[in-house]
C-alpha cells in the first residue's frame, strides 16, 4: 500500500467514512471479546501470527506494547481498552492485524490485537448508522458507526480518534 493511498483516505475523513461510488465500504472484520469489528480494508496492510511482544514501561495502556516487523518496530494496541473491555490471553487464533493510519500528520504503521480475524466483507450504506447518543457501553466519539449484519451489530471504529487521544495523553477508561 503506497502512503499516497493512506493520505486519500484520511483527507475524507472529516465527512466520515469513505463510501465507494456504488454506496459500499469494503472492511476486514475480526473479533474482540465476543465483540465484532470492522475497519476499511485499504487500511490493512498485512496480517500476522502471534508475535513475541515487549512491554514498553510507562506506555498508555492502550499501546503499551511493541513487535518486531520486518525489522521495524511498531506499537500493538489492544481496542479491548479503548472499549472498556478487559485483556485476554491470546489464542490459536489470536493475530495482529498490522495498519497504516495518518496520526498528527504523519503515516503512522501500527498493530491491532484480534482476538480471530473473521473475514473481508462488503458494507452497504444503508445498512450503517451513526452510534445512538445513549444506550452503548462504549465511548459513542470512539465509534465511526454501527453496521447491522445477519449475525448482529458490528462496530467500526473511528482509529484516529482513538489513537489521537493516546496523542494528546488522554486517559482511555
Amino acid at each position: 500500500m503506497q502512503p499516497a493511498e493512506v493520505l486519500d483516505v484520511d483527507a475524507h475523513e472529516a465527512h466520515g467514512i469513505s463510501w465507494s461510488e456504488r454506496d459500499e465500504l469494503e472492511v476486514l472484520t475480526f473479533e474482540l471479546s465476543g465483540e465484532v469489528l470492522a475497519i476499511e480494508a485499504i487500511r490493512v496492510f498485512e496480517i500476522l501470527d502471534v508475535l513475541v511482544d515487549t512491554i514498553v514501561p510507562g506506555a498508555q495502556p492502550l499501546v503499551d506494547r511493541i513487535v518486531n516487523f520486518r525489522g521495524k518496530i511498531i506499537p500493538v494496541a489492544d481496542l479491548r481498552l479503548a472499549f472498556g473491555m478487559e485483556r485476554t490471553e491470546r489464542t490459536v487464533d489470536s493475530r495482529i492485524v498490522v495498519i497504516e493510519l495518518v496520526l498528527d500528520g504523519e503515516v503512522t504503521m501500527l498493530g491491532l490485537w484480534a482476538d480471530r480475524v473473521l473475514e473481508v466483507t462488503t458494507f452497504a450504506r444503508s445498512e450503517c448508522e451513526e452510534p445512538p447518543m445513549v444506550g452503548m457501553r462504549w465511548k459513542r466519539e470512539y465509534v465511526r458507526c454501527l453496521a447491522r449484519r445477519p449475525t448482529g451489530v458490528t462496530i467500526v471504529p473511528d482509529l484516529k480518534t482513538i489513537f489521537e487521544s493516546v496523542l494528546l495523553d488522554k486517559t482511555l477508561n
